[in-house]
């Protein structure tokens, strides 16, 4: 016997590891059919073997899986099969099985698990480390508030982007919880579908029950012993009948108790019936909003309505539970109202998102990636030419106004722009057709990236979302996209999707995808004014133009984000189930508008991060992950979050900075606030020194008060049809009366808080609080421009009758304001200042 070497005795251990694999061959002979084999080697490699002499190249390995179960030990392809086989599946011949790919998953499953599944149970995935720690933070408030309180109901929100995977974390939040009874209230019944498959196709969920209006079934005869999911909608759950009763069908849920209720899609002020409109996110509300903010006087009293506490859920879904959860798609806090507090919170953004994108690319490179699939996106914004600026152009800065540029008249074929030439002058200026643009760049050598010129951009805008001001304006540019001359444009297939014509709601979605098909082959613009902005999945966007004035950063990213949904192909050589190729690394939002997208930009990142005390850490956050590049007319170029700033800033004049000091929200005026100032002497003689208060007469707080429970009450009546037609004209009077008169307190209020610029501008201290500077450096300036006394107004902030958040945002654009218009005129306000104060933070001037 030879002696062995070295080499021999050091011999590298074999990295063999048993796989179970599956793959379809695409011809009539093999349709519907599945190899099922194994192998320790490359499965790739061993497929390719197999075929090779047959010389078959149509094939698709459709799975790619370990043989492996928890404990360490193996099973086989002939368990499989076997497995498949007692399901009632055939065994068409040798290794070839008649079944799916699903269900050679659940067979999986249930040979790692031990675990017999009720149907095809296929998803195995563990959650994300932030669904789990949004499980964990939820979990631990309920147990904690039950410690302290054994009949305490808790509230919690997830305040989660698109994508989190709040329905598969919902329920692992259930099971957690060992929950048997779930209740989901929806305000959009069209996301069913991820509930009920969530649920039924998850092991971790075999034995869970599913029901809904839509699948039937007597819920009344549902097994006991193993856990429910009633899933039903806001309006079907809340609908009475003529006579104010619960409907029959819906008795058993009041009867039942449930362990935990979820409301899904939740918006604050969801249940106030000034603010229903809201939530059905079409165009015409949306309109209806926008003009509603445009006054004032109704914004205020909007304000006011929202900062009263939201009824209980027991009042208007009467039913016992012992915890609550609510899912929010909006990516701010509920800060405004003060509805949850932080630690009733969890929060996932688009910064966070992107933010673990780049970590695990970083922590397993080469690997694939669980976000990798989700784009970044980019916001690209172009000044106008003078001459188009003049023809739209509103407030004092003569910003361009897109809703006035694109205004139109008339429907379908007849509809018309009043600024049709100019129009025309905007269309060929986004494909690099504009004369004078054009010239412009010959002499500067330098072509500037239009979104319809530009090679880099063309692919992402093989399909489009074009964002209108109304009905006429989608009509219009469709037919102006379609005339003769416009053979550029009859490339695109153009969908309107506004109007009655388009369908409501989720009947605007078919005609999109219809156009667009695979979207490889395909053309698109779809123009919408509000049509398919929320709730929608339409993988083919990569870009939207923004061609309308949003007001709110909300209502603004809300239609942003429809085109950062992924588009992805699992699978791409059809060798690999485990390979995902991106098809959409980044999308992008064009903006006309530069000045107004960069505030809407800067108030979103602000919004993002509301414990931030320096919005430009916020803004920096976000742009790290959102490249900002504007155009100026001359050249393109990156910006900073300092650049962001101070452009948006610079759309801001003395008039629109006195109305953030007018602002609603910096008071509170709710029953609760007015409750602590009359229960407190000192703060009701301090609100009396406010000027004008006296005039308002004796016991307006306790009037408020008073009036409000009233209308509460005769509300409940109304409800329970119990009201008379007298009671029904009582409640009426009662509340226009009691809104009017918190009306009054709200404005004097404010009419103070516009007196604290006043004082700031003749105070000469930049680098302490402005709480520093009432409370110990100038107290008798303050006093004289206030009316009010350190104490007293000291006091007032202590019982949250202003808003120090709001304050604190107002303070700062006041600094940078009033340095920056100094500076142009050639003046440094204060040399060498590093740090501006605010209300009660200081933050880095930069």
């Amino acid at each position: 016997m030879n002696k062995p070497t070295i080499d021999e005795v050091l011999a590298a251990k074999p990295e063999a590891r048993p796989r179970i694999y599956a793959y379809a061959i695409a011809d009539e002979a093999h349709a519907g059919l599945l190899k099922i084999g194994q192998t320790t080697r490359s499965v790739k490699g061993r497929v390719a073997e197999q075929l090779k002499t047959a010389a078959i190249k149509n094939y698709t390995i459709e799975l790619d899986e370990p043989a492996e179960r928890e404990d360490g030990s193996f099973f086989t392809d002939h368990q499989v099969r076997a497995a498949l086989a007692r399901k009632g599946l055939a065994n068409h011949e040798l290794e070839w099985m008649r079944c799916t790919v699903a269900d050679v998953h659940t067979v999986l499953t249930e040979l790692r698990t031990g675990k017999k599944l009720d149907g095809p149970r296929s998803q195995t995935h563990r959650m994300r480390e932030e669904q789990a720690e949004a499980v964990r933070v939820t979990h631990d408030y309920f147990v904690s508030r039950w410690a302290e309180d054994m009949h305490a109901v808790p509230r919690f929100l997830w305040n989660a982007k698109m994508r989190f995977g709040k329905t598969f974390a919902s329920y692992q939040l259930a099971r957690k919880m060992g929950a048997k009874r779930v209740l989901v209230v929806t305000f959009k019944p069209a996301v069913e579908d991820a509930w009920q498959s969530d649920l039924e196709g998850h092991v971790d969920f075999a034995g869970w029950q599913y029901l809904s209006v839509k699948t039937g079934g007597d819920p009344t005869q549902i097994d006991r012993k193993k856990p429910v999911v009633y899933f039903g909608s806001f309006q079907d759950l809340l609908g009475r009948d003529a006579r104010g009763n619960i409907k029959p069908k819906n008795e058993w849920l009041h009867a039942e108790n449930w362990d935990l209720v979820i409301f899904d899609e939740y918006h604050f002020g969801a249940w106030r019936e000034t603010a229903k409109e809201l939530f059905a996110g079409e165009e015409e509300e949306i309109s209806r909003e926008e003009e509603r903010l445009d006054d004032a006087k109704k914004l205020k009293d909007r304000i006011a309505d929202l900062q009263q506490p939201l009824e209980s859920e027991t009042e208007f879904l009467p039913i016992a539970t012992k915890a609550y959860l609510y899912l929010s798609g909006t990516p701010f806090k509920a800060l405004a109202t003060g509805e949850f507090i932080e630690e009733q919170i969890f929060n996932w953004t688009y910064t966070d998102e992107q933010r673990a994108k780049a970590a695990w690319a970083a922590k397993h490179p080469g690997q694939w990636n669980p976000y990798g699939s989700l784009p970044q996106m980019r916001l690209l914004t172009y000044q106008m030419p003078d001459e188009l600026v003049a023809v739209a152009s509103s407030g004092e800065f003569d910003e361009f106004d897109l809703n006035e540029f694109f205004s139109a008249t008339g429907t379908n074929s007849a509809a018309q722009f009043k600024h049709k030439t100019d129009v025309q002058k905007w269309l060929d200026i986004i494909r690099g057709q504009y004369a004078p643009s054009t010239v412009d760049s010959l002499k500067s050598g330098i072509r500037p990236p239009f979104p319809y010129s530009d090679v880099r951009l063309l692919p992402y805008l093989q399909h489009s979302f074009w964002f209108l001001p109304n009905v006429a304006a989608c009509h219009a540019m469709a037919n102006l996209l379609n005339e003769k001359h416009n053979t550029f444009w009859h490339d695109y297939k153009v969908i309107v999707a506004a109007g009655a014509t388009a369908g409501i709601g989720l009947e605007a979605l078919p005609p999109v995808r219809n156009a667009i098909g695979s979207g490889f082959d395909s053309k698109t613009i779809t123009l919408s004014c509000g049509k398919l902005t929320t709730g929608v999945t339409v993988a083919q966007w990569s870009s939207i133009l923004m061609l309308r004035n949003l007001k709110s950063p909300e209502t603004y990213f809300q239609a942003a984000f429809r085109v950062q949904s992924p588009w992805s192909i699992k699978n791409p050589n059809g060798d690999n189930p485990n390979e995902e190729e991106i098809l959409k690394p980044a999308c992008f939002v064009f903006d006309f508008a530069p000045t107004r997208a960069l505030r809407q930009l800067s108030e979103y990142g602000i919004g993002l991060s509301p414990s931030e005390p320096n919005p430009e850490n916020a803004v920096k956050d976000l742009v790290s992950f959102l490249p900002v590049l504007a155009y100026n007319g001359a050249v393109m170029a990156q910006i900073d979050a300092g650049s962001i700033l101070d452009i948006a800033m610079a759309g801001t004049s003395a008039t629109l900075l006195a109305r953030k000091w007018e602002s609603a929200l910096l008071v509170n005026v709710d029953n609760d606030t007015l409750r602590r100032i009359m229960d407190n002497p000192e703060a009701m003689a301090a609100v009396e020194r406010i000027e004008g208060w006296r005039a308002l007469g004796d016991n307006i707080i306790e009037t408020i008060i008073n009036k409000s429970e009233k209308v509460k009450d005769l509300k409940n009546k109304v409800k329970a049809g119990e009201a008379t037609d007298k009671e029904k004209k009582e409640l009426t009077d009662e509340e226009k009366e009691y809104k009017s008169k918190r009306k009054l307190v709200q404005e004097k209020l404010i009419k103070f808080a516009t007196r604290i610029p006043a004082f700031m501008y003749l105070t000469d201290f930049r680098e302490n609080t402005l709480q520093d500077v009432i409370t110990k450096l100038e107290p008798d300036l303050f006093l004289t421009v206030t009316g009010l006394t350190v104490k007293d107004f000291h006091l007032l902030v202590r019982l949250k009758v202003f808003n120090t958040e709001q304050m604190n945002q107002a303070v700062f654009a006041f600094r940078r304001y009033e340095d920056a218009s100094l500076r142009y005129t050639g003046i440094e306000s204060h040399d060498g200042l590093t740090h501006y104060g605010l209300y009660d933070t200081v933050v880095a001037k930069d």
